[in-house]
Order: structure tokens, then sequence, then C-alpha cells
């Protein structure tokens, strides 16, 4: 019986040590590109220094002037917050109605259509699409204006991007309809999950349409809502390439965000201690931001309480 007992447990070491193989190379390369670069951007934080440069301890100044002095802080968070709100509230709408819309189809020979439809333009950068707009859609001679121009309201015409009025809005609305591929395949998955007898059921109580779609859908897609509210979040929040292609922040500091700022500081200015204050300010913002989202807004398997 000992003897069994033996080579069980060299069997599972020996299982164990296998696997840990297998994972370690991945370990590792999170640790060298992911966890180390973090910490040294805590650390580096609370230096000032520039690249090739002598570092010289600050201790908290660079958060404090972050925070209590720089001028575009609380202007460029509240870009951010409006880029940010503004996605969530596209990206949580549109793209689940567009699911439904598919899913509803009576053939799937039509659904599968339309799913590839929907993907094929995810094959696009994202830059291509910064620069059509920015060059096709709303230059002097481009489609706003012209449209504009067509239905005699040359008056409404202006530079959409170089207007301090306009400049934000316009930003916000780069990615018009607002359908992205991956959204419409995550919540059209949600929707294919749906139990059949739960749909049957709904049959039953007169549950049809709009009713079927708040009471049922909704409810039964709230992991997928969870899922694209988190990853909307921490894009918006971390996200600066868009607006550094299209605007680079102007007309002013009309479209400047957090990230941006701190690429500016870091490449631009040199100020790299400085720079890795913003990107650990926006890491805890990120972070808190999530875990709140993990903590109140709960998934389709919470509701049903598993």
């Amino acid at each position: 019986m000992a003897q069994a007992r033996n080579l069980l447990f060299n069997h599972r070491l020996r299982f164990a040590l296998t696997c840990y193989a297998f994972v370690l190379p991945t370990v590792m390369l999170l640790a060298v590109f992911v966890y180390l670069p973090v910490i040294w951007a805590f650390t580096k934080s609370l230096y000032e220094f520039e690249i090739g440069g002598d570092s010289r301890w600050v201790g908290l100044r660079n958060y404090v002037e972050f925070l209590t002095q720089d001028p575009t802080t609380f202007p460029s968070i509240a870009n951010m917050l409006f880029l940010t709100f503004f996605a969530v509230a596209m990206r949580l709408t549109i793209p689940l109605i567009v699911a439904k819309l598919i899913y509803s189809l009576p053939e799937e020979r039509g659904r599968h259509f339309y799913r590839i439809m929907f993907l094929i333009p995810i094959v696009v950068p994202g830059v291509a699409i910064q620069l059509i707009w920015l060059g096709l859609v709303y230059a002097d001679a481009g489609l706003v204006n012209e449209t504009l121009a067509a239905l005699g309201l040359d008056a409404w015409q202006r530079g959409w991007l170089s207007d301090p009025n306009t400049a934000l809005a316009a930003m916000a609305m780069i990615g018009f309809p607002f359908i992205g591929g991956i959204d419409v395949l995550i919540y059209y998955a949600g929707l294919a999950s749906i139990p059949q007898s739960v749909h049957e059921a709904a049959w039953l109580e007169g549950c049809v349409r709009l009713s079927k779609f708040f009471r049922i859908d909704i409810p039964m897609v709230m992991s997928q809502l969870k899922l694209i509210l988190i990853l909307t979040i921490i894009g918006g929040v971390q996200s600066f390439e868009g607006v550094f292609i299209v605007t680079r922040g102007g007309p002013g500091f009309k479209t400047t965000v957090p990230g941006l700022w701190m690429y500016f500081n870091a490449f631009s200015f040199q100020r790299m201690g400085y720079a890795c204050a913003i990107g650990v300010s926006l890491f805890i913002v990120i972070f808190g931001l999530t875990l709140l989202n993990l903590k109140y807004f709960k998934s389709a398997e919470q509701l049903e309480g598993r």
C-alpha cells in the first residue's frame, strides 16, 4: 500500500512539474515584458530624469504637480471622461441591437453572412480609419461639409477638428455608426447561448418582441455587457493614439487626454519621471474602476445565483 502511494505521489509530482515547465516560459515573458516595466514605472515615478541622464529623487513631487499644478490635468481628465462615457454608451447599445437583429433572422445562412460582413472591417488598421476620418470626412471639402452644402446648410460648415467648439465631439463621432465587429460577435455569442427552454417559456408567458429583449435577452447577456464595459473603460482611460493621429490634442488643449499628455512629457519634453507618474495615476484609476465594475455590475451567472 505504501509503495502504491509513493508511485501515485511520484506520478502526480512528475505531472505537476511537467505542467509548470510548460507554463514557466509564459510566466518569464510576462515578468520581463509586463510586470518588470510596471514596477520600473512605479519606481521611476518618484524620480526626475530623462533618457540617458542622471536620476534625481523627488519623492511624490511628480504626483503633486500632476494633481495640483499642471493646468492640463483636469481639462484632459474631463475630455477623457467624455470620450470614455460616450464610447461606453455606444458600445453597450448599438452592437447589441445589431447582434439581436442578426440573431432574429430566420435562416442560418443569413445570420452567417451578416456575421462575416460585420467582421471584415476588423482587418482595416485603426490608424487607417483615423486617417480616413481626418482626410475624407472632416476635411474642409470632406463628406460632412459637402453634405451640408448639398442640403443648403452652408452656414453650418466649419473645420470640425480645428474649431474648439466641435473638436471634442468630432473626435467622439469617429467610428460612426459604432458597430464594432468584435462587439457584435461577443453579443451574438451571448444571445446564442441562451437556452431554448428560456425562449419557449417567454413565449408561453406572452413575453415577446421588445418586452422579451429587455426582460430576457439583456439580463442573459449581462456577462458580455460586463466584458465590453471593462474593455471600453480600460481603452478609454489609457488611449491616446487616436487623438495623437487626428488632432495632437488641439486646438489648444481641447482634445488633450492624460495618455497623450504622458506621451508628450516622455518623448517630447524628456520628463520621463513625470510621465511615469501620469502613467501610474492612470493605472490606479483603471484598477479602481475595474474593481468597482466587478463588484457592482453583476454578470448573468451572478444574477442566476450560480
